[in-house]
């Protein structure tokens, strides 16, 4: 058996970068200097399956933005962590106030930035256009691009693993 898939089994918690995950990475500011993000509602639909299936789902940032703050609480994300200069530090802080350890967290990033949780927990995730050091340091990468659906695929990967997938996409198949 893949072991992606022998990883996917143990996860309780998802950790998410929003910048190259949750977004297609790039930054868009207004005129007056507003900075605008876009999320895909697929990716959302996907973070919502997979807490209702029992895993939990956590956002870590760098950067820190109202956009996000409104997307995390429109998904019923409670542990919103931004402004994250140390990812790993702070990955390691969620997990103690979780009381989970590394191997049932997994993480999904993008970029160097990224790597020190990516190399503590027990699944991890990067996006096609990742740089090739990130992708060496992943257990798994996704075909949907980052803010394409990355993320969703990403969840629906955890519940079929997880052998939850059917019963949280029956209710659409009546």
């Amino acid at each position: 058996m893949e072991d992606s898939i022998l990883r996917a089994r143990r996860v309780r918690l998802l950790v998410l970068d929003v910048d190259g995950v949750l977004t297609d990475g790039r930054l868009h500011f207004t005129n007056a200097g507003e900075e605008i993000k876009t999320f895909h509602v697929r990716d959302g639909h996907g973070i919502k399956l997979l807490a209702a299936s029992g895993v939990e789902v956590a956002i870590v940032t760098g950067r820190r933005s109202i956009a996000v703050e409104r997307r995390a609480a429109e998904l019923g994300i409670a542990h919103l962590h931004q402004g994250a200069d140390d990812k790993g530090k702070s990955f390691d802080r969620l997990l103690g106030d979780l009381g989970l350890p590394r191997e049932a967290a997994a993480y999904m990033g993008d970029d160097v930035v990224d790597l020190p949780p990516m190399r503590r927990c027990g699944l991890a995730l990067t996006v096609p256009d990742a740089p090739p050091i990130v992708k060496r340091h992943a257990h798994r990468i996704t075909r949907a691009a980052a803010g394409a659906g990355a993320v969703r695929e990403a969840c629906e990967f955890i519940m079929f693993a997880q052998g939850s997938l059917d019963a949280q996409l029956a209710v659409y198949l009546r």
